[in-house]
């Protein structure tokens, strides 16, 4: 009779510890690695490569230090590939919404898509935007913006063969035009006004009325050339 009285209140507790531990699904590489490569971008978005620490990635998905080691080799693997993913995620936005034949339409779609991006990714723009010690030349926002200015190059080189100008000139145009949406972009980031419709109509309306006016051997009228 005594065993069965003091049995009787450690039957809820095991049933608790039962139902607590059916209610955690074990989850599988491909889940964990996931998980920890979108706490690590929430992270590095928020704090940088440097204020981050594998301790805090770890003490986030509620797994040991060796866990995200065995993932990704250190805190460097786990960036390389949150940022290899954000770089390919945006120059795939961006390759995709260009599919007007018109170049000023083709402004716009650049310029809506990364705008969107910033929007709606915004944790992955700032991871791409930051300094980092272990960016290269083909893994950063850097990459991304020479990529499409090699796209926009193409289109502005026809457009100014067609009107008689230096077609060779359009690789500067190119990265000039792409270079004003993109520091447009960080700017709109943090102060987030006016809408996006209206920030990419005033950059289509600086951009394409002065290509449309563009002379054919501009100078300088602060020095005269020689």
């Amino acid at each position: 009779m005594a065993d069965d009285t003091a049995s009787a209140p450690e039957a809820p507790r095991a049933a608790a510890r039962t139902a607590k531990g059916a209610s955690r699904v074990r989850m599988s590489a491909a889940q964990r690695r996931e998980q920890l490569i979108v706490i690590g971008r929430q992270l590095f978005a928020e704090r940088g490569f440097d204020g981050t620490s594998i301790e805090e990635v770890a003490a986030r998905a509620k797994v040991s230090k060796p866990v995200v080691y065995e993932h990704f080799g250190g805190k460097e693997g786990l960036y390389a590939v949150v940022v290899d993913r954000e770089v390919r995620s945006l120059l795939d936005r961006i390759t995709t919404a260009l599919t007007a034949g018109h170049p000023r339409e083709l402004l716009e779609q650049a310029a809506l898509a990364l705008l969107e991006y910033i929007e709606e990714e915004t944790h992955g723009f700032r991871v791409l935007t930051r300094e980092s010690p272990l960016l290269s030349a083909s893994g950063n926002f850097s990459s991304v913006l020479n990529d499409v200015a090699h796209q926009v190059e193409h289109i502005l080189g026809d457009e100014f063969e067609s009107r008689g100008y230096d077609p060779k000139l359009a690789e500067l145009y190119s990265q000039a035009l792409v270079g004003m949406v993109a520091l447009v972009g960080r700017w709109w980031l943090e102060v987030r006004r006016p809408r996006k419709e209206t920030v990419a109509a005033h950059l289509v309306n600086l951009s394409w009325n002065g290509l449309s006016n563009l002379d054919a051997t501009p100078t300088l009228i602060t020095r005269p050339s020689r």
